[in-house]
């Protein structure tokens, strides 16, 4: 879909780098760019894990991408980025707001030679304003935007999410961004500067709730009581203990729960009290579900059709019909000969999923092929490789 899409990325961590990844398995030539020692991401690793020498983060972000390893501080390493940049579609960076800029490299030097380049950035805070140099992390942007305040329940403190869904909502936009910067591009012929930022990602991530406390719904608590869901959930949509597990229960009437649960207390209770008593309907129906297994309250939940679902944790996955059906996992040899599982690409396109083409690579193991194709020969490249402007390693 992308092919012929041309995408030098310069970035790092997370956010930046999935971004690039969405492109690369849409069939962009995504060129990851990293310092001759590696980039963040691949020298740091989650739950410090590394898979033969790669980083979880890198087996994360890394794939369907080439990798050129060039200090980007040198002469020569700057003239090599000019030269890549000159056939480049699309460039992206997540430093902090101007680092580009200071190295001759930022949105108006690169479309004063390339009209047509699509410059995609993310940062913590935006390229302006008052707080635009502060470090942008996922925890800190789930304490800034009020979504940790929101998260949890309301007689615990305000809970992170354990993954990092800021950067992962702030890539989907990025990649959205560039995707419709490049369609623009096909009819002006222009390019065009797209800027994200994890704070207003955050803060889109909460669209529904904080659109509806923006507009005058509140609570007397920030979370929700009882195991609701949240401080705007009606009850008992939420998280509930069973007796060896939880249980989900969303959008229930309280006629369904009465059914379903043998409560006859809430059957003369009218559909409004979902809302009106909902503390009072979430603590019944908690008490009653930790009285039974989770496997023993299944039929009847399914029977009354209340939209239920067993808790999961990550060792259930693999063993989920559904995600195996839809080839959310994919086991495959990693690029240092070790198995690796790598996650599929989230969407279909004809009903079929695109193809993880390359598994993330060791650093520089396209340096060549990359310096060749940008016009450089073999001896130019070995006087590069000598002289540690660029690092290159046997695919």
């Amino acid at each position: 879909m992308l092919s012929g899409i041309r995408v030098i990325s310069f970035n790092h961590f997370h956010a930046g780098p999935m971004a690039a990844q969405f492109l690369a398995d849409l069939g962009a030539d995504v060129i990851a760019v990293e310092p001759v020692d590696g980039a963040f991401h691949r020298n740091w690793g989650v739950a410090n894990h590394f898979v033969a020498g790669q980083s979880v983060n890198l087996l994360t972000t890394g794939r369907n991408k080439r990798s050129l390893a060039l200090d980007m501080k040198s002469a020569d390493g700057k003239a090599i980025a000019r030269r890549l940049l000159e056939g480049a579609d699309v460039v992206m960076e997540n430093f902090r707001p101007g680092a580009m800029a200071r190295m001759g490299l930022g949105y108006e030097d690169i479309k004063a030679f390339n009209p047509g380049i699509v410059y995609a950035s993310v940062s913590g805070y935006g390229a302006s304003g008052p707080d635009r140099d502060l470090p942008g992390q996922d925890l800190l942007l789930q304490a800034r935007s009020g979504l940790a305040a929101r998260t949890g329940r309301a007689d615990g403190a305000p809970t992170p999410t354990g993954p990092v869904i800021v950067d992962q909502h702030a890539a989907t936009l990025l990649a959205m961004g560039i995707l419709a910067a490049l369609l623009g591009r096909v009819k002006s012929g222009q390019g065009r500067l797209v800027e994200g930022s994890l704070l207003q990602s955050a803060i889109d991530l909460q669209a529904e709730s904080l659109t509806a406390w923006l507009n005058g719904a509140r609570s007397d608590t920030p979370r929700g009581r009882h195991g609701l869901a949240s401080w705007c959930s009606a009850g008992p949509s939420g998280i509930h203990a069973t007796a060896d597990g939880h249980l989900a229960i969303s959008m229930a009437s309280p006629a369904d729960l009465a059914v379903a649960l043998d409560l006859p207390a809430l059957a003369e209770l009218p559909a409004s009290a979902s809302f009106d008593q909902r503390d009072q309907i979430t603590r019944t129906v908690a008490e009653r579900l930790a009285q039974r297994s989770t496997a023993a309250w299944l039929p009847a939940l399914q029977k009354q059709a209340i939209w239920h679902m067993p808790v999961q944790d990550y060792d259930d996955l693999r063993g989920d019909a559904q995600l195996a059906h839809m080839g959310a996992f994919v086991d495959t040899p990693g690029a240092e000969g070790a198995p690796i599982t790598l996650l599929g690409h989230p969407l279909r396109f004809d009903g079929e999923a695109p193809p993880v083409r390359l598994v993330p690579q060791k650093l520089g193991a396209q340096t060549r092929d990359i310096l060749a194709e940008v016009g450089y020969d073999a001896q130019q490249i070995d006087a590069l490789v000598q002289s540690r402007v660029v690092a290159a390693t046997a695919a």
